[in-house]
């Protein structure tokens, strides 16, 4: 027992250094700015006037009169007019994010509400905007989605499982940082079979930009397990399991993890007061 104690100590070692090791890694990813993107997006309070070439609720892209296309993102702070339509000209004030091509605005002026014949011709025929610009774009938009549904699978220790799982995502609730995270598991393994019903909420920390690439988040919720546990089989065919094997047990999980804003997230999770729940899981996910 203490050799297997010592064991799971050490996993947990090796996993918590891993993902804190990634952390750093991840601010260095993508350094190269996109070539339709103007190398001056590290300079802070900026003012850009163009063309707008798309906008949605959380993004606009503007073209320069050099023809360049130049990708902002909105935050709470960010003053803006309701509507800016395709076409309109305006005047965008903004500042330096952490994602290489992308700034946020902080004011956006409508300097003329749509080109006309005779204003531009290039206005008339946009040149089509850049496949990076279109992928940046569309990642901001399903970071900042309300509600997300994605799946999860990985692997537990003490006991040692196989665990996969689907979850839902919805938020900001209360506060910015926080997210409501409903999940189900369910894990199998050689003599314990779980499934859990986790009602956990996890909170962003304010050191990663809530629209950054990434966010690094820990979080806590209660945790209804159904426990099996058996060395016997069932006429040499494996064991014989239905729900009325499976004791309940409530429980309490702790977690942290980091998210990528394209979806993919990392977690590593405890589960306190609930043995013979596993010591530590290790889960692997992806938001859609």
């Amino acid at each position: 027992m203490q050799n297997k104690r010592c064991r799971v100590t050490l996993w947990c070692w090796l996993i918590a250094v891993t993902m804190l090791s990634s952390v750093p890694a991840l601010a260095q990813q993508d350094s190269s700015t996109p070539a339709s993107v103007s190398s001056n997006d590290q300079q802070d309070d900026q003012a850009i006037e163009g063309v707008v070439a798309s906008s949605t609720r959380n993004t606009l892209v503007v073209r320069t009169s050099e023809d360049k296309f130049r990708l902002f993102e909105f935050d709470n702070n960010t003053v803006k007019p309701r509507s800016i339509p395709t076409g309109a000209h305006v005047k965008v004030s903004s500042r330096v994010s952490d994602e290489p091509g992308v700034r946020v605005a902080s004011v956006i002026t409508v300097t003329d509400a749509g080109a006309t014949s005779s204003a531009s011709s290039t206005s008339a025929r946009p040149a089509p905007i850049p496949p990076s610009v279109r992928n940046l774009e569309s990642d901001i938009e399903r970071g900042v989605r309300k509600w997300r549904v994605g799946v999860r699978a990985g692997a537990a220790l003490d006991p040692e499982l196989f665990t996969f799982g689907v979850q839902s995502q919805l938020g900001p609730i209360f506060h910015r940082n926080i997210n409501f995270r409903p999940n189900a598991e369910f894990a199998f393994g050689e003599v314990t079979d779980l499934i859990a019903l986790n009602l956990e909420a996890t909170y962003r920390l304010p050191f990663t930009p809530r629209q950054g690439r990434y966010s690094v988040y820990v979080g806590a919720g209660p945790a209804l397990n159904f426990i099996h546990q058996s060395f016997n089989n069932s006429n040499g065919q494996g064991r014989d399991i239905s729900f009325g094997n499976f004791d309940y047990e409530t429980g309490f999980n702790v977690l942290a993890g980091v998210q990528y804003r394209r979806g993919t997230f990392v977690e590593m999770k405890t589960s306190l007061y609930s043995r013979p729940a596993p010591v530590l899981r290790l889960i692997v996910g992806y938001n859609f």
